[in-house]
């Protein structure tokens, strides 16, 4: 008796909180379908070929407290030292109104990418906010609304200038040799695939080279201020592109790289208010001038105006990305880090002008006593101008020797140049009694330096002794629109981010059943931990010995998802899917490469794949060969012969995507692999419908090579209404060796010395405690069981409402996977009505629409995912089956096809009061409570439909004034 309760409290707990539909409703959903189990369904949906043949083995699933209580012993492993290492990560005050009411709070972290732009207005105005900020310090026309990290960015910087410069003979970036060693990295890596010769040294000698651009620090890796005006005027005249990576918070201070004459400006932003995470994630700024717009990489949000005229945001210049323009799209970013763009456009609209001024002034004053002191010591400093970090060079090796002793028993870390050079980065967190703990470890125990006293003799000298002369500092106002200016009470700001929030459909409010998204809970246990200490705040280049409970968690997390996929090994770096995809390529290319068959640069990529997977190729330096699919909806397998045959020679590998893009499981899939194989070229599927798969067949059982992984889908990190993502990519045993390395954390495996895709040695490392505590929670009874309700959900949707729009695709016995797509075309050549149309008009419902026209233009593709209830999702066929009586209604000419509910959806408040209302052929109650569970929960969409084409010939991407607000 006592072993079957155990069975059933582990049943019962966090799975059943985890998976929507009860047993009740699961056996409903089943007889409704005409299956008669879970497994029975299974089997009808997944060819036997594949199906694995055992359990998983990832563990037995536990309760909630168990999976803190566990990992809480795991994150006591972590010692997290007082960090003074810098380059580019630094410790920060997360202000509490931000951390409850952003980062742990669904409303925000749940919200998906806001391609549906009138439920998103909320966080497009935070994201519009980040813009600002990143126009106004940086001093350029325009922004994006955040790539993945600084050194990726860089890498986006070096492309953009190779696009646009006027010197297209030349073929050399230049990259000073003061930059972040990570950036340098990541840059090499990349340039490497487009055949770019990459020059290091003297930022002065640039322009001794033929180049097309070149990179510049400020301030530098040795916190070195200068100003590099004469140097880019330079540089333009030979025609060259200049971008310089700048630190943000210090450019609170300093004159913009924009005044001096920069094109292009990044860096990272997170010091303002988002924590360390041993890597991640962070949002990166990217600005540049206007003339290089549509050159621009990552999204930018754009003011257009609604059917009213009143001002709406939208993402501008969609024609820009790599879903609509492919192995042509400028990059292949999909995932960005929007959630960390608002908390950090959240921390300036907090802190005002003012208050990130304070807190600039107050770093810059710690590190000139820092300065001053050791100077009065006799210790040389490499840098004489500086904001927060010092040099200290030369140093003998005793002292350098003496100093690490000192600075481990003080638990701080120095960043640690060579044997005779030493770094110390100041932040926000620095307070008075650090400096004097610092004295006494670069000095001894025996100096006689007092902080008050350097404090006061540097506040009665004159302002030459500043680490900032009066010639570098910044003279133009920053942070003048009023939104920065009006919130810095809590009491302002806690309304100002609800108030946004209200704007904004999250899976809070619904199911968002988005097709290839996987929109599942984000439970709250899993994400606790992110937000504590022993996670939040490690520097990711500290010592390894320091962050033992990060590496026993992403050993263990490597381990279940090395079973999970049947891959053999696991590189957790890349931090999004499209950077998996990218990161999986180079390991095929480096292994090409290896067997002296570097001429093997073909990609296949059926015409179904995402839209990043022929960018990623482009950005690997594949060239694409794209093969056809049959009208099922499966890869044309003659097609596919054909063409491996004809490119065998150069083969390198394909891209496919598994269940498939269309929905199904192809029967062919083993063959496909079998096929590539014999052709000598390798095999890359696709990890985005990975939902499908974990417990019922995995990649390397179908016969793969690499993979990746978007965490933030099957694994249960939140989307944050654009990012974070981590995309780690799980290979075989042969591609193990070539998988990405790091230049400064060394882990002594095989592939330590290759070369980096991201910023970080393990990416965006503080949200893996999401991942790894979904899977300890669920266990492998749990997460297969996840994908099998998944089907289930899928399949009854597909069901129910194929009696009213027809399904485009279905596999064996008419099944779909885990996502169905409903063909709308028919409708649309019978009454006018659009996809559009039915997406804005599920707005009145209460829903976020379905992926719209992918990947088959006309089309709504659907994914429910495991976590919804019958309730709901019954809730979400009613509304659809609603809609197609509407239809109807347009076909019959009861409602014109220019005014009717679809077409002019959504519906506002504005509408229900608008006396012209009484024209329409239909009533307000049904414009806005069409159904009785829309009364019990209504979500007022906050702008009515949005025009894109204005949007895009009056391009306006900064904050609006207030006065357009009113």
């Amino acid at each position: 008796m006592t072993a079957t309760l155990t069975q059933l409290e582990q049943h019962d707990r966090f799975i059943r909180r985890h998976i929507g539909p009860n047993n009740a409703q699961q056996a409903a959903m089943l007889d409704a379908i005409g299956a008669t189990s879970l497994n029975d369904l299974t089997a009808q949906i997944v060819p036997e070929s594949i199906r694995l043949p055992q359990a998983l083995g990832t563990g037995e699933p536990c309760s909630e407290a168990e999976g803190l209580s566990s990992l809480r012993q795991v994150a006591n492993k972590n010692n997290v030292f007082k960090s003074y290492i810098g380059a580019g990560y630094y410790g920060t005050h997360v202000p509490s109104v931000i951390l409850r009411n952003v980062l742990e709070n669904p409303g925000w972290y749940t919200a998906y990418t806001p391609y549906q732009p009138e439920i998103a207005q909320g966080r497009l105005e935070a994201i519009l906010n980040f813009q600002q900020v990143s126009m106004d310090l940086t001093g350029l026309d325009l922004a994006s609304s955040s790539l993945l990290d600084e050194a990726t960015a860089a890498s986006e910087a070096m492309a953009l200038a190779k696009r646009v410069s006027k010197a297209k003979k030349a073929n050399i970036f230049y990259v000073a040799d003061d930059v972040f060693p990570h950036t340098l990295d990541v840059i090499q890596t990349r340039a490497e695939c487009f055949g770019f010769e990459v020059v290091v040294g003297p930022a002065s000698e640039a322009v001794n080279y033929d180049l097309f651009g070149a990179l510049l620090q400020y301030t530098n890796r040795h916190g070195q201020i200068d100003d590099r005006s004469e140097l880019i005027k330079a540089l333009h005249d030979k025609k060259a592109i200049v971008a310089v990576a700048a630190d943000l918070m210090s450019l609170v201070l300093l004159k913009s790289p924009g005044e001096m004459g920069a094109d292009v400006v990044f860096g990272s932003s997170q010091r303002f208010g988002v924590p360390m995470g041993y890597g991640g994630p962070h949002a990166a700024f990217f600005t540049a001038r206007d003339m290089h717009k549509r050159s621009m990489p990552g999204r930018i949000i754009g003011v257009s105006q609604d059917t009213r005229g009143k001002r709406a945001l939208r993402m501008a210049m969609q024609t820009r990305e790599q879903h609509i323009r492919r192995e042509k799209a400028n990059s292949n970013i999909c995932t960005a880090q929007v959630l960390l763009a608002n908390m950090a456009s959240f921390y300036a609209v907090f802190h005002g002008p003012q208050g990130l001024k304070t807190i600039a002034e107050r770093i810059l004053r710690l590190t000139d006593i820092l300065a001053s002191g050791l100077q009065s010591k006799g210790v040389t400093l490499l840098n004489n101008r500086w904001f927060d970090t010092l040099t200290l060079d030369p140093l003998t090796k005793a002292d350098v020797t003496a100093i690490k002793v000192r600075a481990k028993a003080a638990e701080i870390n120095l960043r640690i140049d060579s044997e005779t050079r030493l770094g110390i980065s100041l932040d926000e967190t620095t307070e008075r009694q650090d400096i004097y703990t610092l004295f006494e470890v670069i000095l001894g125990p025996d100096h006689d330096l007092d902080v008050a006293v350097l404090d006061d003799e540097l506040l009665q000298a004159s302002a030459a002794q500043s680490g900032i002369p009066e010639s570098f500092k910044r003279t133009d106002p920053i942070l003048t629109h009023p939104t920065f200016n009006r919130y810095q009470s809590e009491t302002e700001m806690m309304r100002y981010i609800k108030r946004l929030e209200n704007k904004d459909l999250a899976l809070n409010h619904s199911m968002i059943s988005l097709g290839s998204c996987t929109m599942k809970l984000n439970a709250v246990t899993e994400m606790l931990p992110i937000s504590w200490p022993e996670f939040a705040n490690m520097h990711p280049f500290c010592p390894l010995d320091q962050a033992q409970g990060y590496a026993q968690l992403i050993e263990e997390l490597s381990d279940w998802l090395v079973k999970i996929t049947g891959y053999d090994a696991i590189c957790m770096q890349p931090n999004s899917g499209a950077q998996g995809e990218y990161a999986g390529l180079l390991a095929i290319k480096k292994y090409h490469q290896s067997r002296d068959e570097s001429h093997r640069n073909i990609c296949l990529i059926p015409q179904s794949a995402h839209g990043t997977n022929p960018a990623s190729a482009q950005l690997a330096g594949m060239k694409v060969v794209v093969t056809a699919c049959d009208k099922d909806g499966n890869i044309d397998m003659d097609d596919l012969t054909a063409k491996a045959s004809e490119m065998s020679d150069n083969l390198s590998c394909i891209m496919i995507t598994y269940p498939s893009t269309h929905g199904v499981y192809e029967e062919s899939v083993k063959a496909i692999c079998e096929l590539i194989h014999q052709h000598g070229g390798q095999v890359y599927l696709d990890g985005a419908n990975m939902n499908a798969q974990v417990g019922i067949t995995s990649p390397g059982f179908i016969g793969a090579d690499v993979s990746h992984l978007n965490l933030h889908k099957t694994f249960a990190i939140p989307h944050g209404g654009g990012g974070p993502g981590m995309g780690p990519i799980g290979v075989k045993a042969h591609l193990a060796p070539f998988v990405a390395g790091h230049t400064q954390v060394k882990t002594g495996l095989a592939s330590d010395n290759n070369g980096a895709v991201s910023a970080a040695p393990f990416g965006s490392a503080g949200i893996l405690p999401i991942s790894y505590m979904y899977i300890k929670l669920l266990g492998t009874k749990g997460v297969t069981e996840s994908t099998q309700v998944a089907m289930l959900n899928a399949n009854y949707i597909s069901q129910k409402l194929s009696s009213h729009y027809p399904i485009l695709y279905t596999g064996r016995h008419q099944r779909v996977a885990h996502e169905c797509i409903l063909d709308l075309r028919p409708l649309k050549e019978a009454s006018g009505v659009t996809e559009m149309d039915i997406a804005k008009r599920l707005n009145d419902y209460g829903f976020h629409a379905p992926t719209m026209s992918f990947p088959v233009a006309g089309t709504l593709m659907i994914e429910p995912t495991e976590s919804e209830s019958k309730v709901e999702i019954d809730r979400f066929i009613d509304a659809m089956i609603a809609i197609r009586n509407e239809i109807a209604k347009v076909e019959s000419g009861e409602w014109p096809i220019d005014n009717n509910p679809l077409c002019n959806a959504p519906h506002t408040m504005d509408d229900i009061i608008d006396p012209a209302f009484d024209t329409r052929p239909y009533s307000r109650e049904q414009a806005v409570f069409p159904t009785e569970a829309v009364k019990a929960n209504k979500f007022w969409p906050s702008v009515n439909r949005i025009d894109d084409v204005f949007g895009d010939r009056n391009l306006f991407c900064a904050c609006v004034p207030m006065d357009e607000y009113k």
